[in-house]
């Protein structure tokens, strides 16, 4: 499934399955729905939800032993998954969505969503 996020304060932004849904439902959206609106009144709070998970995991992150994430290094490229295929982190994902937001929320448009 693909999600193109549409604003006219920006270009449009897409996404795969699970990476929209995960970002939809930190929304506070329903992650199965098809189609969808962030209105003007709900883009401050919605950008206040992504800002803070992705300040969560940060600090999850930053908490961990430098151990800890060195055995995770070494188990990532032992499966296999470096460059293209290392894993990508929240923030990472949700940057293009979040400047998406803050950037309609600057021109005072609202930002819609449609899954294919």
């Amino acid at each position: 499934m693909l999600t193109t996020f549409k604003s006219k304060a920006d270009a449009d932004v897409l996404m795969f399955g699970d990476a929209a849904k995960q970002l939809l439902a930190l929304l506070g959206k329903d992650e199965n729905a098809k189609q969808g609106i962030m209105t003007l009144e709900q883009l401050p709070d919605a950008v206040k939800r992504l800002e803070a998970a992705i300040e969560i995991e940060r600090a999850q992150e930053s908490a961990k032993d430098m151990a800890e994430r060195e055995t995770e290094e070494e188990a990532d490229i032992e499966a296999g998954r470096i460059g293209m295929a290392a894993t990508v982190n929240l923030a990472q994902r949700a940057w293009p969505l979040l400047d998406l937001m803050r950037r309609s929320l600057a021109a005072h448009e609202p930002v819609i969503w449609e899954a294919r």
